[in-house]
């Protein structure tokens, strides 16, 4: 299972740590959802999702403002007894000291964000969801093409790290050579980036390992990109029948999302950088709307139809 830190957490979300005696080095968030806890300040505990980040908002400080001191006492103290991950505070609203004071006894970190609580709570949802996405590693290239994320995939020596120096020459940024992590953000949504170890590094075999964000510029890479195309190369085949309409599309299957896949065969003369920026701009064009396959077999279809027409029209006179 995947997870993220509490110290990770409170940096990326701008979080004061009302407890700063509690250690936040060990603990560990491991699910994506948070929690307001307004049932269960009025005492309905069943299905409580205890294992979730707590977020007390402004009803839930009102609800608790309304209680006699001895009873908000006790309410707040049946909450910290769970085994929370946190509890955070939104909208700058102070604590009451009850629950300092049961945040320490029971070791569950009291945060505190000054932002309203709808927009932290979507802001920390998608932090979440960032971090604790499923992922998996492949060996590819990822860069970026006028803003599509082409994944060059192929076996190894065929080309990519090339075909990724090329795009880079011509203007284009890097992502990532070699090893591609891929994250699934949403069941429509797979981003990619570099293990951090090898990034903005390229290896070209016969010269070695070169350093692009040095060699060409910090605008020559990125660090995140979402993936919107795979380009599989492959040696050509004089056997093989390769689609040249394009009026299918093809897909691969990526933590089970599915990706329009181009297989490009690869033979002498055939400049693949080239193809692979066409590929992102076709791709860019089809969602805006407009398919080029299409709109010649339009074409096509209405010149045969008026020859038809014509044919008939001559033979009836």
């Amino acid at each position: 299972m995947y997870h993220v830190t509490l110290e990770k957490i409170l940096q990326e979300m701008e979080l004061v740590n009302l407890t700063p005696d509690i250690d936040l080095s060990n603990r560990l968030i491991s699910h994506g959802e948070t929690n307001r806890p307004a049932l269960q300040l009025a005492g309905f505990y069943k299905h409580f999702d205890a294992e979730r980040v707590q977020i007390i908002g402004k009803v839930e400080h009102a609800y608790l403002e309304g209680l006699e001191e001895n009873e908000r006492k006790k309410v707040i103290k049946t909450l910290f007894t769970y085994d929370l991950p946190c509890i955070i505070i939104t909208r700058d609203q102070e604590p009451y000291p009850e629950m300092i004071e049961y945040a320490n006894d029971f070791k569950v970190p009291l945060l505190q964000s000054k932002k309203s609580t709808s927009y932290f709570n979507a802001e920390l949802i998608r932090l979440l969801k960032f971090e604790l996405a499923p992922r998996i590693s492949i060996h590819g290239v990822l860069v970026d093409i006028y803003g599509e994320g082409i994944l060059i995939m192929g076996e190894s020596g065929i080309g990519k790290s090339e075909t990724a120096l090329e795009l880079v020459k011509r203007g284009h940024r890097l992502v990532a050579d070699d090893v591609v992590e891929i994250k699934k953000i949403s069941d429509k949504e797979l981003i990619g980036t570099s293990p951090e170890v090898i990034r903005h590094f390229i290896e070209l075999r016969g010269i070695g390992i070169i350093d692009v964000k040095e060699l060409f510029g910090v605008e020559s890479v990125k660090e995140v990109q979402s993936i919107d195309l795979v380009v599989k190369l492959e040696l050509w085949r004089d056997d093989k029948e390769y689609d040249r309409l394009g009026l299918n599309e093809e897909y691969i299957e990526i933590l089970g999302n599915k990706v329009v896949c181009h297989s490009i065969p690869i033979r002498p003369g055939r400049n693949i950088a080239i193809i692979a920026e066409s590929a992102a701009i076709n791709h860019r064009q089809k969602n805006m709307g407009y398919n080029a396959a299409k709109e010649l077999n339009k074409r096509v279809m209405g010149n045969i139809k008026r020859r038809k027409d014509n044919q008939e029209n001559s033979g009836g006179k």
